[in-house]
């Protein structure tokens, strides 16, 4: 299954760092940002969640959250997030189920080895739940910092 751009965001409830919960329904008023990354604590998922808890104050001041989400267990992930002071919630989808409802759960080939991964893959979610952009196979420099100039853009109204 893949995500497209207006489409309602699927369903989701995983456990996150800090003893919390994250949902599609809880996070319902206000847009925010899905991330998938293959595995915490590697060089380019340091990158990228470091990245996005730079540009946490500014996507806070447009009322915007941000969520990463790896195959990785609750306990890898509470120390990711202590190592790295990561203040916002990374969630544990260790079944791959929600990774497999947004499509980023993806045969990978390296080095002539097929496996199956997770695709880095981020999605901005509006208020009411649709997926407003999508970014697939990432590349790591200057993402985060695409993802908040498109949720500036929502935020006034000029992304659907």
């Amino acid at each position: 299954m893949s995500v497209a751009e207006g489409t309602p965001a699927p369903e989701f409830t995983m456990p996150a760092t800090g003893g919390r919960s994250v949902s599609l329904g809880g996070m319902r008023g206000r847009p925010f940002v899905l991330y998938f990354y293959p595995r915490a604590d590697t060089p380019g998922c340091t990158k990228e969640a470091c990245a996005f808890q730079e540009a946490l104050p500014q996507l806070a001041h447009i009322g915007a959250d941000v969520i990463g989400v790896s195959k990785d267990d609750i306990k890898s992930l509470e120390r990711f997030a202590e190592k790295y002071h990561l203040s916002f919630p990374l969630a544990s989808d260790q079944e791959t189920h929600v990774a497999e409802d947004y499509g980023v759960w993806v045969e990978k080939n390296m080095y002539g080895k097929k496996s199956m991964g997770m695709e880095r893959s981020t999605f901005l979610i509006n208020k009411e739940g649709k997926v407003a952009k999508v970014w697939r196979k990432v590349k790591v420099d200057g993402h985060a910092q695409q993802v908040m100039e498109a949720a500036k853009k929502l935020a006034v109204g000029r992304l659907v």
